[in-house]
């Protein structure tokens, strides 16, 4: 069992004094290390090994890797398949007497990570010649419990002179004898294994924009319930693929495309009802911002009553309306998608003054009653249409087409509202990111539309094309970078959907690391890592400068299990750590569910209000934890949100860094159960156990602001 304790840090000489004891001596070894059972590296990488790092590699000096530790550089070396149990690390090492101890070395795994870090200290090292020293640390310091790993990781933990060259070789494994064998069985069989967590309360921090916790309106939904907006939700986003067909001068009138038989409807909605009012009313009468999808795709439905794929002149179908039987999926008996007619069938082909005139409404609206819309977004996953929307828009969009599509309904925005923030391109996943939907249908190896543009990634291309634009012109037509998010591991599913076997639970919650984690490699078609948060930062860093980050939309699954409220409560901490500007969860949990309880961690956890505070500041956890902090813009109030994604319960420290001394605390634990977030009855420097599988949060309010 593992206890969380939240600390305050009061015995600073207690401290010192347990790590003056623990210590390793400062006198240098005389004796050999132990010959490598598992050899590493010598001159080059051995076998299965792989280089992760992410320090850079410079030219060699004589044998062994140089590589550059400047800025905290460090070496990851990985081995997914090692199996076996060391004695320890050995390594041979060349670096400037100057830089004093500076190495932190640790081992790692995929699946747990309860390593302790280890400094290279003197009692480690063993003189060698020219210069080089030998390094030997244990596995009783390592990995007292002798845990399997599969990495090896060697860090500058602190900042080296540039470029911070160093030096390694000969890096290997010993064998474990029988005397570390046993006291690691002893200590697997003493319960608890403390897992180091700590929050840094002077950093400066970075503030978490209100709108990442965003949910979205569904036309299919919105006779549900009306328990979204006990989420205490920032903000609202009318999305979705009924919405590039909408028509906002009839109202009431979308075309489901391919979710649902390609059928112009109004959804339940009364006639000549001005749907996309009320939603910006009911947003504002609730303290919702908006987020309005705006069509671009060039067709919107002409009434409320015609489908694509009419089973009286297609014929027979795989598939007919329940709703309507006269109605088709257009695929034939054999699974052969029908060709569709004329877009004219259900449609009315749009210009961009077609949304200007919409815009232009909605501005002389606020003018009067204040800003409604707070976000335009340009249509929604272009790069599917020629599936979703193929009754209409059959061929596949180009880079051009989208380019061009982007400028001239940005620009119909933009007259109607000059102050409008416009979000695009709304692309669906991984390979809208870097291809056309031209190069999808003719292969990702062959990438024709790409090739005939440099050979430039998609959104690299769309960036630096659209800043040339605003350049040339001064018309700025995008001021977010908007992409959609969904895991594409195998059965991990969308809303309630999803498998929930032990094995797909923890791929749903590793999948979150795709968001941010350059050590990850995404565990299905990707097969590298997406780190999709860092990359949108660099790609507007880069080509757009200035530009916002949003997710339009993203869900993991299994909503209705703890692994799905576990996945979404990781993923809204993680656009907090990383300045995301807006994101918006499709659509919005069950009530009660996992999923439903995770927002509420954030949003309203004890049914009052209380939320996640407004500054994200830097935490350490253990890879089966995940701690995410905050604070109030003052530095009085901190919040901690803790989750365990383990199947045990945990027994932790939270070293509150630089922090004054908490005087009030409230504790709140989510188990999974429908009843939500229950008050723990603990104290500050009391016992906290964190239960397995569970959302635990924390509000603090401290003596004063630092």
């Amino acid at each position: 069992m593992i206890r969380v304790i939240v600390l305050a840090l009061l015995t600073v000489s207690c401290e010192r004094a347990a790590a003056q004891a623990s210590a390793p001596s400062s006198s240098k070894r005389t004796s050999p290390a132990p010959p490598p059972v598992e050899r590493i590296y010598d001159g080059a990488l051995v076998g299965d090994w792989e280089d992760h790092g992410w320090a850079d590699h410079a030219p060699k000096k004589g044998h062994g890797e140089t590589l550059i530790l400047s800025n905290y550089g460090g070496w990851i070396l990985t081995k997914y398949k090692l199996k076996g149990t060391y004695g320890g690390l050995v390594f041979h090492l060349r670096a400037p007497e100057t830089y004093g101890d500076f190495l932190e070395v640790r081992v790692d795994s995929e699946s747990v990570d309860l390593f302790p870090k280890v400094r290279v200290l003197p009692s480690h090292k063993r003189a060698l010649p020219d210069g080089w020293v030998e390094i030997f640390i244990s596995m009783k310091e390592l990995n007292p419990k002798l845990v399997q790993f599969n990495r090896v990781k060697l860090r500058a933990f602190k900042e080296l002179p540039a470029p911070g060259l160093v030096e390694l070789d000969h890096i290997g494994l010993t064998e474990a004898d029988d005397e570390l064998v046993r006291e690691a069985q002893g200590l697997l069989e003493t319960p608890g294994f403390p897992a180091s967590l700590s929050v840094d309360c002077k950093a400066e921090g970075k503030a978490i924009s209100p709108l990442i916790y965003g949910i979205a309106y569904s036309a299919y939904r919105e006779k549900d319930t009306t328990h979204q907006f006990d989420l205490n939700a920032t903000t609202r986003r009318w999305g979705g693929n009924p919405t590039s067909r909408y028509n906002w001068e009839l109202g009431n009138a979308w075309n489901t495309a391919s979710d649902y038989f390609y059928w112009n409807t109004s959804y339940g909605h009364s006639s000549g009802e001005r749907v996309w009012q009320t939603f910006l009313e009911v947003n504002r009468d609730r303290n919702l911002q908006s987020a309005l999808t705006i069509p671009m795709l060039g067709w919107v439905a002409k009434d409320t009553r015609t489908a694509s794929f009419p089973v009286d002149e297609y014929g027979a179908q795989q598939q007919l309306c329940p709703d309507n039987p006269t109605f088709g999926n257009g695929v034939d008996p054999k699974g052969k998608p029908i060709k569709p007619g004329s877009p004219t069938r259900t449609s009315l082909s749009i210009q961009p003054a077609f949304i200007e005139k919409w815009i232009a409404q909605i501005h002389a609206v606020e003018a009067k009653r204040g800003r409604l819309v707070h976000q335009y977004i340009l249509d929604n996953e272009p790069a599917l249409w020629n599936d979703t929307h193929r009754d209409v828009h059959p061929s596949p969009a180009t880079y051009d087409e989208l380019l061009e599509k982007t400028i001239a309904f940005g620009s119909a925005i933009r007259k109607a509202d000059p102050d409008a923030l416009i979000a695009g391109p709304a692309e669906w996943g991984w390979p809208g990111y870097f291809y056309s939907a031209a190069d999808a249908q003719a292969g990702f190896s062959a990438k024709p539309d790409r090739l005939a543009h440099g050979d430039v990634p998609f959104i690299e291309w769309y960036l630096t094309k659209l800043r040339e634009h605003e350049k040339k012109t001064g018309v700025k037509v995008l001021d977010v970078l908007d992409l959609h998010y969904y895991p594409q591991a195998k059965g991990l599913g969308v809303g309630t959907d999803g498998q929930t076997d032990a094995d797909t639970n923890a791929l749903r919650i590793r999948s979150t690391r795709s968001l941010w984690d350059p050590r990850y490699s995404d565990e299905s078609y990707v097969k590298e890592p997406v780190r999709l948060l860092p990359r949108m930062q660099e790609w507007v860093d880069k080509f757009y400068p200035g530009l916002k980050l949003s997710i339009g939309e993203y869900n993991f699954g299994a909503e209705r299990h703890i692994s799905g409220g576990l996945a979404l409560a990781e993923a809204l901490g993680r656009f907090g750590q990383h300045g995301v500007y807006s994101a918006y969860y499709w659509t919005y949990p069950p009530e009660n569910s996992p999923a439903y309880w995770a927002f509420r961690g954030f949003r309203n956890f004890d049914g009052q209000g209380g939320h996640f505070l407004d500054v994200s500041l830097p935490t350490e956890a253990p890879r089966d934890l995940s701690l995410f902090a905050a604070r109030s813009a003052d530095g009085r109030r901190l919040t901690l949100m803790l989750l365990n994604f383990s199947g045990e319960t945990m027994d932790a420290s939270v070293n509150l860094k630089g922090c004054s001394v908490p005087n009030e605390q409230r504790v709140f634990t989510y188990v999974g159960e429908p009843r939500g977030f229950v008050p723990a009855k603990t104290a500050l420097g009391k016992a906290y156990k964190s239960p397995p599988q569970s959302i635990t949060v924390v509000e603090l309010k401290l003596e004063s602001t630092r």
